[in-house]
Formats: structure tokens, sequence, C-alpha cells
């Protein structure tokens, strides 16, 4: 057991310093691990989803003393999307393992090309912000969607707060990844809570993984500003892309 928390911790530090640079949630790299190795998708959500939740309360503390986020911005954000968390936690039962990966698999292209990507998403100059009623209802259904993703598969929810923040409120990476930290959080939070009372959550094995996330969620706050990140990038990338791609052969298999 204490092999098994030691590859854990390790585990959480990468994913947390990951989620807390990108902003996008350190329960991509997470809820894969977990998957393959065995956990259903409620206890795999559930478990990472306490991961998250402590990545973004380190990162939340490391940033809110760089006052770099925008409180307004992830308390409202947080408003829309914790309905949703509670929502996801309550689906996360209807869901078989194999539709789990196919789903999955898709999040994590997703989220891998954003990250490939996301470089020329904040470089894109934007002369003034829209108030289109399109453009406000874009952001309270993907605030309200992201929470159902974020307790649904245990990734938080970043990889739609983030390019929600960036291209709809035109906010500059260096605040949207913090400010998605505090949503993350709120957000995370409700949805731990819900899968606690619905008896989901590994404890054991989402403690190590926390207490890894934890250090990571400080690591990726201190540093972010340091790291070359179009090498994280394209690394990241790929291990989401060769994540996805064996939970879509898992699923095929299965059929």
């Amino acid at each position: 057991m204490l092999d098994v928390g030691i590859f854990l911790i390790v585990i959480g530090i990468g994913a947390g310093a990951i989620g807390s640079i990108t902003g996008v949630g350190g329960g991509i790299l997470i809820t894969p691990a977990l998957t393959f190795i065995g956990f259903v998708p409620a206890h795999a959500a559930s478990t990472s989803l306490i991961a998250v939740t402590s990545t973004s309360a380190s990162s939340t503390i490391a940033y809110s003393k760089q006052k770099r986020i925008d409180y307004a911005t992830g308390i409202k954000m947080a408003a829309l999307s914790v309905p949703g968390a509670i929502i996801g936690a309550l689906l996360s039962n209807e869901v078989s393992t194999e539709n789990f990966k196919a789903y999955f698999a898709i999040i994590l292209i997703a989220a891998g090309i954003y990250i490939a990507y996301k470089n020329s998403i904040v470089k894109e100059q934007f002369t003034k912000k829209s108030k289109s009623i399109v453009f406000d209802l874009l952001f309270y259904i993907g605030s309200f969607a992201a929470g159902i993703v974020s307790s649904l598969f245990g990734i938080g929810g970043g990889i739609i707060f983030v390019p929600l923040m960036i291209l709809l409120l035109r906010m500059t990476m260096l605040r949207a990844g913090p400010t998605s930290q505090l949503t993350l959080l709120l957000s995370s939070t409700a949805g731990v809570l819900t899968h606690a009372i619905l008896g989901h959550p590994d404890y054991v094995h989402g403690s190590f993984l926390a207490i890894g996330a934890f250090v990571g969620g400080q690591i990726g706050a201190r540093f972010s500003h340091h790291i070359e990140e179009r090498m994280l990038q394209k690394l990241l990338s790929i291990i989401l892309v060769g994540s996805a791609i064996k939970l879509l052969f898992d699923f095929i298999n299965k059929k």
C-alpha cells in the first residue's frame, strides 16, 4: 500500500503542477490513471475530484498572494457551475465504464488540442468587449456545463472555464488561469460533497492524490511565470491524446 501511496502522491504532484499552470485542472491526468487501474466511473471521477479540489485550493492561496485572481468573475462562474457540479455527480452512476471511456476520450482530445494551441488563442487581439446576448448566453451555458463535466469526469471543468474567460471575457491568460482555480475550488467542492453523500469516493487513494496535488499546485503557481510553456504544452498534449487513444481502444474492444 505504501508503494501505491507514493506512486499516487507523485501523480498528484505532476497533475497538480500542470493543472495549476494551465488552469485546466489536474484531473485530466488523474482520472485516466484511475480508470486504467480499474476504477469504475463514479469512483474514478469522485476520487480524482478530491485531488482537483486540493490543487485548486493550493493554487488559489498562491495566486491570491500574487493578486492575479478576478474574484467577481470567479464567483460568478462558480454560482453557475455549482448546480452543474451537483447534477454531474448524480449522473455519474448512470454512465457505463465503456461509455465513460469513450466520452472521456473526447474530453481528453479537446483538452489536448486546446492546450497545444492555447498560445495562439491568447495572442489574439480584441479591440473591444462584446456585449451581445449570444456571448452572455454562451457564458451562462458554458459555466453550467463545466460544472456537469467537472463532477461527471472528475476533471474540474477548467478546460471550459479558461477558454470562456479568454474568448468571451477577453481576459489574459495570466488572470484567466488563476481565476479558473478559484472557480474550480468552489465547484469541485460542491461536486466532492455530493459524491461523498452518494458514497462514491475512495478516500484512501484520494488522500494520497490530494497531498501530491496540493504540493503540485504550489509548485505550478510559483513557477508559472518562469516555465517554458511551449514545451510543456506539447508534452501534455501528447500525453492526453495518447491516453485518449488508449481509452478509445478499450471502448472498441469491449464492443
